[in-house]
């Protein structure tokens, strides 16, 4: 019997309303189970009590285990690659309901590596909390998995091996047994090869049982440690048969029927901004001046016109949630005929919109805001670099006629004037400056990493950002006015313990920290940190204290935005919620159609929102992986060049074995080991937390120094460095921080450190007075960089 139907049956038999728990013998007996498939029987009631999903009880009767519970949360699990685990349980989740747990401070329970039982990564799981006491004295999570909830589609990624009829494959991540044994060999695979298996099974102190699904390639070839990462986390490569054709059978042409009902916007200079290799535009802009300020219009690619609720189309946009942007491809939402073709707001021809229509006074505040659906012809496509040329007050592109440049650079200049206003704005208010520059890891036509270069987020970024929230912003207050189910971008208060956390540790960086309660105030060590070289580090330490930007089908306001009111209506050919929302405004714009698309109720969008939420954070892990990856295998490269490359970079902590540091060229963190330390008689002294060494010498926390890497570790995705020189910032006559004006260190001995800058991705180090030195440990160096340009994506929340 197979084992799914015997466990339908059992589970059946267990749940019968009035039964009583039964010995496995009566369960035998009951199922009329053959003496020969009894030990099968009593495998699967042990494996199900070991999952949680049958608990024994008196005299060794067994019943269904209890959903929930008191100390119980259910969430998806996030297993890493050092083996420990986190939770993230959702609020909204019914199973949660009877935890006794104040759902809103445990946004994460920490699981340790022996904790974990049988979950994989991605799994759906049980898991019994407990609350205690952290270092600092603060109340954490704590749990161990009692329960597969619901094993997750991912895959498991190993290496292939065939030994006298004996197939096995040892996984890639560590978190599992060295041995996953396969049903079968697999006819497709040569030893040694990377192929992703399906879990079959996997009890309690048993090896794993599996079987293949996917030779993937050699582990040398040409994209295969991304396709690894791809099958890892469950990503989808390829569209259904079914999803594919109905893609095909859209027509490119636009009904004269719906061309008349729409606002035409054909002859108006609407433009689009967008990184310099993108593909799927969904928004582009327009900006007049007005006599009393500002009219704005933010025009969104009309994907609610194309995809219909419940069509294939629909149903797989909703499975994937999003896009997924990985190192080297894009894993889109919408086949490409949509999300590169109809759908994507390309210039030179006809598109269908949704637009924004946004009248400004000339303080930046909102009068009135209307809807419509709308046709347009993008007049032009600028990527980032070329809208800053113009901002910077150099030319538009010559690409264009010169009576169509001169236009160009007019509204760009006058969009910026409105959006500068509308940023000050929203600062004012409480908004949270977290933004950060980029790093992209620059591949060649072999998907090897080949450089990397900065993305910076500058004003042709901030433009076309601040018009997205504006339009996002009026489509959620509608929404929420007129009581249209949809879904909302929440982001919650903080957890007052984390924040204080934060305090903590910048003020150990010398930063003054008031009240954190106050907005204000955690703007304030945000602009202290403003150009110093710890400043990406003091602004990562401030986002792992808020809680997780989430989906939401009630509009509970976004903290770190400082609105009440927030919803998702820019990108509707990368995010499912954008989606919802279109749909949910059809019923509300200025011309509506004649019947408007079926629109989901609060139950559906509640459901929608948890699985998009799920989505988005499953992508995000991935996206960062395949970064990671190939940041490292360039590290790893680059360290054997005759002249490896030199790292700006900043020391961050320092404990008796050795010194945490963060190369801020290319934003990664790593530990200088004792050993590591140039030749000096260094000795850690607990009561300045620093090295120090004869003649005044000292490495302490805040030190700007020059890193060079020593070691790569790519299952820990780990980098040890060591330290060039160091340089200690200048004394400032009104200094914003009170520690390191007090504090100024000799650096380490005299003398001079010089270094060779690259073409791209090179930190630039900020002004200093004339500082000593610690000694090189290594020759003159230089940092070679690709010269190519850098091209991001952009993000807006």
């Amino acid at each position: 019997m197979k084992e799914e139907e015997l466990k339908k049956q059992v589970i059946d038999l267990l749940g019968q309303p009035g039964g009583r728990p039964l010995t496995k013998s009566e369960i035998a007996r009951q199922l009329g189970i053959d003496a020969k498939d009894r030990a099968q029987l009593r495998r699967l009631l042990d494996r199900l009590a070991e999952e949680g999903e049958l608990k024994t009880g008196k005299k060794s009767r067994i019943e269904l285990a209890e959903a929930g519970g008191k100390g119980l949360l259910t969430g998806r699990i996030r297993i890493f690659p050092k083996g420990h685990a986190s939770l993230y349980p959702d609020d909204r989740d019914p199973a949660n309901e009877a935890s006794g747990f104040n759902l809103e401070e445990i946004k994460r329970v920490s699981i340790a590596e022996n904790k974990t039982g049988v979950a994989m990564d991605g799994d759906k799981v049980e898991v019994k909390v407990v609350l205690k006491r952290g270092r600092r004295g603060e109340e954490e999570a704590v749990g161990s998995v009692v329960r597969i909830v619901e094993r997750s589609d991912r895959l498991v990624v190993g290496t292939y091996f065939l030994k006298k009829g004996f197939a096995y494959v040892q996984p890639d991540a560590e978190s599992l047994p060295v041995t996953l044994e396969l049903d079968e060999p697999c006819e497709e695979a040569e030893n040694g090869q990377k192929v992703a298996v399906e879990l079959i099974d996997w009890r309690k102190g048993e090896v794993p049982r599996g079987r293949v699904k996917e030779v993937i390639g050699w582990p040398d070839a040409p994209g295969v440690d991304i396709l690894a990462i791809v099958h890892k986390y469950g990503l989808q490569m390829d569209f259904p048969d079914r999803v594919r054709a109905e893609a095909e059978a859209v027509s490119e042409s636009i009904d004269e029927t719906e061309r008349e009902r729409r606002e035409d916007w054909r002859d108006r200079l609407v433009i689009t901004i967008d990184p310099a290799d993108a593909k799927d535009h969904d928004d582009a802009v327009w900006v007049q001046k007005t006599k009393g300020g500002w009219q704005l219009a933010v025009h969104i690619a009309d994907v609610s016109h194309y995809v219909k609720p419940n069509s294939e189309l629909d149903k797989e946009a909703r499975k994937r949630g999003n896009s997924t942007y990985l190192v080297d491809r894009v894993l889109p939402m919408l086949p490409e005929e949509l999300s590169n073709g109809i759908c994507s707001l390309r210039p030179d021809e006809e598109r269908l919109t949704k637009c924004a229509l946004i009248d400004f006074n000339t303080n930046g505040q909102v009068k009135k805001a209307v809807f419509v659906d709308a046709l347009i012809n993008s007049q032009a496509k600028l990527a980032y670099e070329e809208a800053q040329v113009v901002l910077d007050g150099g030319k538009a592109p010559k690409r264009y006629p010169k009576e169509l440049r001169l236009e160009l650079e007019t509204m760009i200049r006058e969009a910026w004037k409105l959006a500068s206003l509308l940023r000050k704005n929203r600062f004012r208010s409480g908004a949270l400056d977290l933004e950060m520059d980029e790093i992209k890891v620059l591949l060649d036509e072999n998907k090897k990493a080949v450089g990397y270069a900065k993305v910076e987020h500058n004003q042709s970024h901030q433009l076309v950002e601040e018009f997205m929230l504006a339009a996002n912003e009026s489509v959620a207050k509608l929404l929420r006015d007129r009581q249209k189910p949809a879904i909302y971008r929440v982001h919650a208060d903080p957890d007052p313990e984390k924040l204080e956390e934060f305090a903590e540790n910048a003020r150990v960086h010398g930063y003054v920290v008031g009240d954190l309660s106050n907005r204000q105030h955690i703007q304030d060590v945000l602009d202290q940190a403003k150009g110093m070289p710890e400043e990406h580090a003091i602004k990562l330490g401030l986002l792992r204290s808020l809680r997780r930007a989430e989906y939401s089908e009630e509009p509970e306001g976004h903290y770190g935005l400082a609105k009440a009111d927030y919803a998702h209506f820019t990108s509707p050919i990368r995010r499912y919620a954008d989606l919802v929302v279109h749909r949910a405004l059809q019923g509300l714009l200025k011309n509506r159609p004649e019947n408007p698309d079926r629109v989901m109720k609060q139950p559906e969008c509640k459901e929608a929102a948890m699985h998009i939420s799920d989505t988005e954070r499953n992508s995000s892990f991935a996206e960062q992986e395949t970064k990671t990856l190939k940041l490292l295998e360039w590290l790893e490269a680059s360290r054997k060049w005759d002249e490896p490359p030199l790292f700006e970079g900043v020391i961050t902590e320092v404990r008796s074995m050795g010194i945490f540091v963060e190369a801020t060229d290319i934003m990664q963190k790593g530990l200088v080991k004792f050993e590591e330390l140039p030749e000096h008689g260094w000795r850690f002294d607990s009561g300045l937390s620093a090295f120090v060494a004869k003649g005044g010498l000292i490495l302490q926390m805040g030190m700007e120094v020059e890193l060079a890497v020593t070691k790569v570790d790519f299952i820990e995705q780990r980098v040890d460095f060591t330290i060039i020189s160091a340089m200690m910032p200048e004394v400032l006559e009104n200094p914003p921080r009170t520690k390191r004006s007090s504090q100024k260190q000799a650096g380490a001995t005299k003398g001079n450190s010089s270094r060779s800058k690259g073409k791209s991705g090179q930190g630039k180090r900020t002004s200093r007075s004339s500082s000593k030195k610690a000694p090189r440990s290594a020759s003159k160096q230089s940092s070679r960089k690709s010269s190519k340009s850098p091209k991001g994506r952009r993000k807006r929340d």
